[in-house]
């Protein structure tokens, strides 16, 4: 084999060193230079040999910043973010500039003081300048700028109108950004900020951006401290935050409800029911349908959110009644009892109408009461001790007996006739009900970080959960018929009543019906023979599935398609997905994308300004990390990003979709997935790109499916052929082999 030799000469290109990268620095009125920084090196003798480059003394005056848009500036904490071909620009330090602006924000000159607010609101989005400006007491100078402005510039709002709202708005923006680090408390500000604060939501309804920020901060606030809450609550009421919702922005309309829902989820237990009375009072439900829901226009991720967050806390109202166990000894309550008896059975009786004696009216009520569907027929009380429903379960069906007159009459006579023990037990049927509706939507559980699922039907009406309630008690007795059932197949496994309705009812929410009526035909068209159908296409044959023969051959086609599975996976990860950054303002979205290199040897990742449509480039992506490089795949609550403090990071919904990467001694890549499945998508992925067993769901139920399809692909030519259990036996060997031909 021969050996080329290079010329003595030339120079062979290497690979340079992964601590050195190569980046151009600017410096105003210079040509940029073109450097090479060593990592190892401090971050202030690379600065002191860029200001020696340009004869520039005091370099600790200097810094440098990333020349995008972002111009944060580089640290020791960030430094190893800065990749080969950034470019850099060298400028005044983080301490120079908060006190340059510190000062310029005070100037007599309303040009120069507004040309400083407009930097300040820009600079104060990077945490090491936001530092600096606070040590300098700099919040405090904001706050005294917010309270005293509007008397100090009344002269000049009049005559510069226009100057003054900009000024506040620059004003207001900068003191979001500053507090959004979590550097200073919020219980330090003063009921006079407050109530300037809550005096420009009224006053400056026509400034989109003063208001905006007006409402951010209100809920940042409230959220954050439970002393402002009480003071915000003092100061904004209902009234003034509904005809912001009855503009046509978007992002005001968002906002205004945000700050309802902080208000509502910050409320004390005895002062939230009457918060939603306020809220019926003023009507927000139905000018949320019609502003919001029916405006026409599409709903935006934050929007749904807040929805969502509204209509679970709605729905919580409801805790108190569903942990209520019925005291048996109270008479108001069995009064509840008699009337749903007299509205089925003596309706067009007089109610005072006591002829009888006791006994013979007591033997009465005892045969009614089986035939409402009462467990204990003597005492139907006992039947609402059990929590939950508890006393929702009471609430749910007067409701029925008096708005649904009707067809509770027929749902009650038409069961109480039926003497072949098919009949449906209306009180034992609305009990369990009530507890599954309560599962569904999730009542008593606090609303998630990361959920847009609001359904629009439940803003259609004042009494939503209760027509809901009656909807599905018809369905459940509908169902009832079908199934042909029994009081023994209510909570059989998969196969009794009460769980082939509740998969009648997510199926059909899961088509997010705009009314209650919509609801109502698409559970028409999801009858008991419609579910059996469905489950038949959605099941295989597991009795065809369990033989001993079937099994051996699962498991030889098993390594086959995980292969498949696996491929699978590592494709989604080279197409990439689209994060959300969570941050404690959830509007205030940020977007970065990750995805696989096609020869599956690099993760590119970068931040985008907003959700991107389609893929996203490699070469837009800034950052890279070789999969060489990764430790470990870790999730939930061992993720670096999940041991943070906050109440956040304590949601059990974002620790579900929660995963980091791990890499060197202490580099990490925090994700939080958009959803279920993607989360299962990329940790599938991961974990096969480091020779690892992919165990998530998703894995498990996309391998029993392809293992069935396959199976049955294999088995066509077997149909109607009966498979044995055991391989047949071998028989015998015969006494001689002349039977044996030799071809040759």
């Amino acid at each position: 084999c021969p050996v080329v030799l290079a010329p003595k000469n030339s120079s062979i290109a290497m690979p340079p060193p992964a601590d050195i990268v190569k980046v151009a620095i600017e410096w105003p009125g210079a040509f940029p230079k073109l450097m090479e920084i060593d990592q190892k090196k401090p971050l202030s003798s690379i600065i002191k040999e860029v200001c020696d480059g340009w004869s520039l003394a005091n370099h600790d005056q200097f810094a440098l910043q990333h020349a995008d848009s972002s111009n944060f500036y580089i640290t020791e904490k960030n430094r190893n973010e800065i990749k080969n071909g950034a470019i850099l620009r060298l400028t005044t330090s983080p301490a120079q500039n908060a006190q340059q602006l510190h000062e310029r924000i005070q100037s007599s000159s309303m040009d120069a003081k507004l040309e400083a607010l407009k930097d300040l609101a820009n600079y104060s989005r990077d945490v090491t300048f936001a530092q600096e400006f606070i040590n300098l007491d700099g919040i405090s100078l904001l706050t005294q700028m917010v309270e005293s402005g509007t008397e100090r510039y009344q002269k000049l709002q009049k005559i510069m109108k226009p100057c003054f709202g900009d000024m506040l708005s620059f004003t207001l923006t900068a003191f979001v950004e500053l507090m959004d680090h979590g550097i200073v408390s919020w219980d330090t500000f003063s009921v006079a900020f407050i109530k300037k604060i809550a005096s420009y939501v009224n006053k400056f309804a026509s400034d989109i951006s003063i208001l905006q920020r007006s409402l951010a901060i209100l809920e940042s606030m409230v959220l954050n401290s439970h002393d402002l809450y009480q003071k915000v609550a003092q100061e904004i009421t209902i009234g003034q935050l509904i005809p912001h919702l009855q503009g046509t922005d978007q992002e005001i309309q968002t906002y205004t409800i945000a700050v309802i829902n902080a208000l509502f989820l910050k409320a004390p237990d005895d002062k939230r029911q009457e918060m939603a009375n306020i809220l019926a009072q003023k009507q927000l439900r139905s000018i949320i349908l019609t502003h919001v829901i029916r405006a026409q226009r599409a709903i935006n991720n934050e929007m749904a959110h807040q929805l969502y967050v509204l209509q679970v806390l709605t729905f919580n109202l409801l805790e108190d009644r569903m942990m209520t166990k019925m005291d048996p000894q109270d008479q108001a309550q069995r009064d509840i009892i008699f009337e749903l008896r007299r509205i089925a059975f003596d309706a067009e009786s007089e109610p005072n109408n006591s002829s009888g004696s006791i006994e013979k009216r007591k033997s009465m009520y005892t045969r009614d009461y089986k035939k409402l569907g009462f467990i204990n027929h003597v005492n139907p009380a006992m039947d609402f001790t059990q929590t939950p429903p508890g006393m929702l379960a009471l609430d749910n069906m007067l409701y029925f007996a008096k708005h649904h007159q009707d067809a509770y009459i027929r749902i009650v006579l038409e069961n109480s006739s039926r003497e072949d023990k098919h009949e449906c037990p209306f009180g034992r049927s609305s009990i369990e009900l009530t507890k599954m509706l309560c599962e569904i939507l999730k009542v008593g559980e606090l609303p998630s970080e990361t959920c847009n699922d609001f359904h629009p039907m439940f803003f259609t009406h004042d009494r939503s959960f209760e027509e809901f309630f009656c909807i599905c008690i018809q369905l459940l007795n509908k169902t009832w018929k079908e199934m042909r059932a029994t009081s023994e197949d209510f909570n059989k496994a998969r196969k009794g009543v009460m769980q082939v309705v509740k998969e009648q009812i997510m199926r059909a929410l899961t088509t997010k019906p705009s009314s209650l009526d919509q609801f109502k035909s698409k559970l028409q068209n999801l009858s008991y023979t419609e579910i059996l159908k469905i489950r038949q296409s959605e099941r295989m044959n597991q009795e065809d599935f369990q033989s001993r023969p079937i099994l051996e051959l699962k498991e030889k086609i098993q390594p086959e398609i995980l292969e498949l599975i696996k491929q699978q996976r590592l494709n989604r990860l080279v197409e990439g997905t689209c994060f959300r950054k969570l941050n404690s303002r959830r509007r205030q979205d940020k977007f970065w994308y990750c995805r696989l290199s096609p020869n599956h040897k690099v993760l590119h990742y970068g931040d985008l300004e907003e959700s991107p449509q389609g893929e996203v480039p490699h070469d837009s992506l800034q950052d890279k990390l070789p999969v060489a490089d990764i430790k470990a795949v870790v999730t939930g609550k061992d993720c670096p990003h999940m041991k943070e403090k906050g109440a956040l990071k304590q949601n059990k919904e974002v620790l579900e979709l929660a995963f980091s990467i791990l890499y060197d001694s202490s580099g990490q890549l925090n994700f939080i997935a958009p959803d279920k499945h993607e989360y299962c998508v990329w940790t599938d992925g991961l974990n096969a790109l480091l020779g690892k067993d992919m165990l998530s769901d998703l894995t498990r139920n996309d391998l029993d499916t392809l293992l069935s399809m396959e199976i049955k692909l294999r088995l066509l030519d077997l149909e109607n052929i009966q498979i044995p259990d055991a391989p047949p036996p071998i028989p015998k060997e015969p006494s001689n082999y002349d039977f044996v031909y030799d071809c040759n």
